[in-house]
């Protein structure tokens, strides 16, 4: 059948709010930090159907460890201003949803929309 051939994943998303801008200090500190692959922040507007997918489908094929890769989650609507703030740090385009890979301080991968997949963000890591 055809969810016996289904994949199994290990790893649930143990999402972190962002809630100020105060924590993206901390959040570039944790993506310097050589025990973890960098941090991955995702840009969720609460009212859009599009992010609400892109954000169910990046959990169900989720197979990173938390302790790898810690992973943020950011409410556009509510913190809108952190959100325009990691734009101008990261130098990359408000978009909703977005999903950013930091490494090192810097902004190594940014997907949105229908780009945002696990798949992807595990080819980025791998060659990095």
């Amino acid at each position: 059948s055809i969810l016996s051939n289904k994949i199994k994943y290990n790893f649930s998303m143990k999402w972190k709010p962002i809630t100020s801008v105060d924590q993206i200090s901390s959040l570039i500190k944790e993506s310097n930090s050589n025990s973890n692959l960098g941090v991955l922040i995702l840009k969720h507007s609460t009212r859009c159907s599009v992010s609400f997918f892109a954000k169910k489908n990046l959990e169900s094929s989720w197979n990173i460890s938390d302790e790898k890769l810690p992973t943020y989650y950011l409410d556009l609507i509510r913190y809108r201003d952190v959100s325009d703030q990691l734009a101008e740090i990261f130098e990359v385009r408000h978009e909703s949803p977005q999903l950013l890979l930091i490494n090192n301080g810097h902004c190594s991968y940014s997907a949105a929309h229908s780009e945002i997949s696990a798949e992807a963000v595990e080819s980025q890591i791998a060659t990095s």
